[in-house]
């Protein structure tokens, strides 16, 4: 099986989004502010990226096999219209399915039981590929439940002063993480790994 990770593009002071939902023009600039084209498997999105930031997405693309989102994420991106960025199936951890989803043929499954069958069942469906794990909420009780294998930052040189953390009011503390981390500088990002060690 491969492993479980979660990623996200984080502010110097902790968060993913900024308060209300705001921020996202500066956590998500690196996606823009280079020269080199990746296209996602959606046609609708493309990025253009430095080339440390090219290689470190396409790696991602690659590797992904499956990831495993909280209902808020889902709401807030519509479902991505159908089809996540990186092409790859969504398990949607909630306690109500949608009735009016408009894409019943999409690779989305709405898991009802719980984040541990969700890691499971995007497991089985990935195989030797990588789970991703949204973060939040979710990757908090990924933590605490002993799931995660990686963390991955994108630490983006902006304060947002507030809004929702990257991991927060983690209960089985504390996690320590393997050391050193590996470093890819970028512009406008520094990409981080860390093993978390169990």
């Amino acid at each position: 099986m491969g492993k479980v990770v979660t990623s996200a593009s984080v502010s110097l002071d902790g968060f993913i989004a900024g308060p209300a939902e705001t921020g996202f023009e500066h956590l998500f600039a690196w996606h823009h502010n280079g020269d080199i084209e990746v296209p996602s498997a959606d046609p609708r999105w493309s990025f253009r990226l430095s080339e440390a930031s090219a290689d470190h997405l396409r790696q991602q693309m690659r590797v992904f096999g499956a990831l495993v989102v909280g209902r808020r994420l889902f709401d807030l991106t519509h479902g991505w219209g159908g089809s996540h960025p990186f092409g790859v199936p969504v398990f949607v951890v909630t306690h109500r399915p949608p009735t009016d989803w408009a894409h019943p043929e999409a690779p989305f499954t709405f898991v009802t039981d719980g984040l541990d069958s969700a890691v499971r069942q995007a497991k089985d469906c990935a195989g030797e590929r990588v789970v991703g794990v949204a973060a939040g909420d979710l990757a908090r009780q990924a933590l605490d439940a002993g799931l995660l294998d990686e963390i991955h930052v994108d630490l983006v040189p902006v304060l947002l002063g507030g809004g929702s953390r990257f991991i927060e009011g983690l209960t089985k503390t504390p996690v320590t993480l393997g050391t050193p981390p590996r470093v890819v500088e970028s512009s406008g990002v520094t990409h981080l790994y860390y093993e978390v060690n169990k």
